[in-house]
């Protein structure tokens, strides 16, 4: 039985040395996780709710993070993109209207609040253009990344803007 004892806890062992792991990760790079970005354009906030669905072309993990800009202008040749939520008040203080979000595996919807949206030029309720972008919640983690700076989002996560999804809306 002391014979039958040792053998087995000596195949156990084995066995377990068997079991390592070799991550090959000395440059922190991971190839298999794939951040997107997509388009949406002639984007309109329309007075029966100020809010619009955009709907992803496929859909996510339901542990991704998803950011969401707006174009509002540009300089000197560059685009301006704004991280929602985004705000702009009066000069007095008081809320003149915002856009927000929340999203879901499937879709994001974007909604303008505000107490007299009627009121706010169509230059923000019409023709808006938002990216949606597509982190991994693994990443989403990562305090060292501005996600409020779009350029900062693009350069951390190597996504190429030629290949920006288009998604007409």
């Amino acid at each position: 039985m002391k014979k039958i004892t040792i053998v087995l806890a000596f195949i156990g062992m084995i066995m377990l040395q068997g079991c390592t792991v070799n991550e090959d990760n000395t440059n922190n790079i991971d190839n298999d996780t794939i951040s997107e970005v997509f388009e949406y354009t002639n984007v309109n906030f329309f007075p029966n709710d100020y809010s619009v669905v955009l709907t992803y072309p496929h859909s996510i993990f339901s542990s991704d993070m998803v950011l969401v800009y707006r174009l509002s202008g540009s300089f000197q040749g560059e685009d301006i993109w704004k991280p929602l939520p985004e705000t702009y008040y009066f000069d007095d203080g008081t809320l003149d209207l915002r856009y927000d979000f929340d999203f879901t595996r499937f879709d994001a919807e974007l909604h303008l609040e505000g107490f007299d949206l009627a009121g706010v030029t169509n230059n923000y309720k019409l023709n808006q253009i938002f990216r949606v972008v597509i982190v991994p919640g693994f990443f989403g983690k990562n305090n060292k990344i501005d996600f409020k700076d779009y350029k900062a989002v693009v350069k951390a996560f190597n996504i190429d803007e030629s290949k920006i999804i288009k998604v007409q809306q």
